[in-house]
């Protein structure tokens, strides 16, 4: 029999299941949560939030290193990596302890341990601490998430060979390192440990690095980063990697042929699959395709009861939409036939320095669907602010639909790009035009000022080029 039973039961406490918990607490159902690692998941204990938070010392050294130009000297800079790594744990604690007290605001039972779906709504949970348990739920929303992935034939050790996890808590910075995959994932952390002075190869099998970009400013980011030392090979494929006590080795094959590159450490950053395996899905006939659970635009899966959200349903993998599915989910559970998501209004973001944040199709995609286009471009060069915070790299491109005047997407290559794509988004929803766009006045000087003359130089209006 099961000790407890609630309206909804969540599976997984990262961005997504316990957005989804709060969301049913305050439609008033009966909400449990059940996490077997730390609230937070993964986005906040061993993704979005200690990435970012590295990051941002990489920034600051990337800074020191062009204190000359601000009229500022210093002598024998020091930086300590294990304290680095320290205040990255320490704020991701941080926030997990935010969220468990979000749990106890809204009234959600908190389970501390790993839930096993049993059939007709039982869950069985085995705590952290103490007997196994059993509850019952009317609605189950599983949100396992996802981890990295491999390349068939390399077993990931996690001391040589090892993924974003091991990245932010190796003990020791690493001399050299081998980047597979360039994504945003494998390119936050090519910035990140090439700004503390590792030396960085970035493997990507694609024509280009973070493939799902507008391909014109990826090649501006290549420029970049080869700017900044790290070397780029693209177009190039894995052929194996192979770890001794001490290194690794990675055979490529490039275009101009095979190449033997030797890394003290080779970062897969290939991309995920979703955590499907061991609690259940299987023995319910949950119908799962390619490593991740299908469900109908309102996240149900085909056994009634059970919904899906978040990173183990696919792509994009993406906290923000994790969340937005789990009030998604939440509210068709509820009965409020909620507008379903559009995902070509999911804005994506790259947090390295300069950074890349997109909403929308970008230019290959708005041509290969047909789109007669009006494409503005406005570098931030030559606008004041850029230039008096030193910060000039980059530039805003817009994509409209010329008979109409949407828009269509949104790239922007810059400082303060992940940023700036907010109001981007929310043009994009709002299906503003060009026109709409630059007849904003946009308050000086700001880099936003970039997305004003982007629109206008669609129409031929742009003041400041």
């Amino acid at each position: 029999m099961a000790e407890k039973s609630f309206d909804i039961v969540v599976l997984g406490g990262g961005p997504g299941g316990y957005t989804a918990a709060i969301r049913a607490a305050q439609l008033g159902f009966s909400t449990g949560i059940i996490e077997a690692d730390k609230l937070g998941g993964v986005c906040l204990n061993w993704g979005c939030i200690p990435t970012k938070a590295l990051l941002k010392n990489a920034e600051i050294l990337h800074q020191f290193k062009k204190a000359s130009e601000w009229g500022i000297t210093y002598d024998n800079l020091k930086f300590d990596f294990s304290k680095i790594i320290q205040r990255s744990r320490g704020i991701s604690d941080k926030i997990s302890k935010g969220v468990e007290f979000l749990m106890k605001k809204n009234k959600i039972d908190y389970m501390a341990g790993y839930g096993t779906l049993q059939g007709n709504g039982v869950i069985e949970v085995k705590p952290k601490e103490g007997a196994t348990f059993k509850i019952a739920a009317k609605h189950i929303i599983v949100a396992t998430g996802a981890r990295a992935r491999s390349i068939p034939g390399v077993t990931i050790n996690r001391k040589h060979i090892i993924t974003s996890t091991e990245a932010m808590t190796l003990s020791e910075q690493p001399k050299s390192m081998i980047v597979v995959g360039a994504g945003a994932i494998g390119i936050e952390f090519a910035y990140f440990y090439n700004a503390l002075g590792t030396k960085i190869t970035v493997v990507e099998m694609m024509p280009g690095i973070l493939p799902v970009e507008d391909r014109e400013l990826t090649k501006e980011m290549e420029r970049s980063f080869k700017k900044q030392g790290i070397d780029i090979l693209t177009d190039t494929k894995v052929g194996s990697v192979k770890s001794s006590a001490s290194d690794v080795t990675v055979i490529v094959n490039t275009p101009e042929g095979k190449k033997e590159l030797k890394g003290d450490v080779a970062l897969m950053a290939i991309g995920v699959q979703g955590n499907v395996e061991g609690f259940g899905l299987d023995k319910l006939g949950v119908v799962v395709e390619r490593s991740h659970i299908k469900v109908d635009k309102d996240y149900r899966t085909n056994v009634p009861g059970i919904y899906a959200i978040g990173d183990v349903i696919g792509a994009p993998w993406l906290a923000h939409v994790a969340s937005a599915e789990g009030i998604h989910s939440v509210e068709a559970i509820k009965g409020m036939n909620p507008e379903a998501i559009d995902y070509s209004m999911i804005p994506g973001c790259t947090y390295c320095q300069p950074q890349i944040a997109s909403v929308g199709l970008t230019e290959e995609q708005a041509r290969a669907e047909g789109y007669e286009l009006r494409i503005g471009k406005f570098p931030f060069r030559p606008l004041g602010k850029a230039m008096a915070i030193g910060e000039t790299e980059g530039m805003v491109k817009l994509i409209f639909d010329a008979k109409y005047g949407e828009l269509l997407g949104a790239h922007i290559m810059g400082s303060e790009a992940t940023e700036m794509i907010a109001e981007l988004a929310l043009a994009k929803k709002l299906e503003a035009t060009g026109k709409s766009i630059f007849r904003t006045i946009h308050a000086h000087p700001t880099l936003s000022e970039a997305v004003m003359e982007a629109a206008a130089a669609a129409y031929g209006e742009a003041i400041n080029i």
